[in-house]
């Protein structure tokens, strides 16, 4: 795996990608109490370079080894996927990241190939556009969330168009820490069939 830190536009971003650089583009973000590392720690990086697929987890700015950086984080997901030169990524976001990657997807549909939302924050807040996102897209869940209720993620299956839908029974809010083999699984599942 690489573990980096280099520039993107005008910032700073760490990042831990795996050495399969020809497979499916996946991009990680993380949740407001998680970072880059906490995908390599779960196995989740190496679950999905085993899978032949071209993984990158990063760290917003002000996250992990990223310093803060006066920069929009939905212009610094535009320069590091451009800059990479990544192909119609799958991008991961949970909770926080969630928020983020629904935004992204709507407002630059031309860069992104499917989502995968976990326990995704700003659902309401987004909720009269999320009809337009038209790239595949797995939505999973904690069946005991308590931060994002399991209504969101029923709010947004129910609009985003040809989603799947996932609850891991008895799980909190970041569901992938509790129960990381039942997470990959559906994981690998949903980039197998995309």
């Amino acid at each position: 795996m690489i573990d980096q830190k280099e520039s993107f536009g005008q910032c700073k971003i760490h990042y831990i990608e795996t050495d399969s650089p020809a497979g499916q583009d996946v991009v990680l973000l993380h949740g407001m109490k998680f970072q880059a590392a906490t995908w390599k720690e779960l196995g989740t990086l190496a679950t999905l370079d085993d899978a032949g697929k071209h993984a990158i987890a990063l760290d917003l700015p002000g996250f992990g080894g990223s310093p803060d950086c006066d920069v929009n984080p939905d212009q610094v997901l535009v320069d590091f996927i451009t800059q990479k030169k990544l192909e119609k990524p799958v991008v991961i976001g949970p909770s926080m990241g969630g928020r983020l990657t629904i935004e992204f997807c709507l407002d630059h549909p031309e860069l992104v190939g499917g989502l995968v939302l976990v326990g995704a924050v700003g659902v309401q807040e987004n909720k009269a556009r999320l009809a337009r996102i038209n790239v595949p897209t797995l939505i999973v869940w904690g069946g005991e969330d308590a931060i994002s209720p399991i209504e969101n993620g029923k709010t947004l299956h129910e609009l985003i168009k040809g989603s799947a839908y996932h609850v891991i029974n008895g799980a909190p809010h970041p569901c992938y820490l509790e129960q990381p083999d039942e997470w990959h699984r559906v994981l690998l599942s949903f980039l197998e069939n995309i």
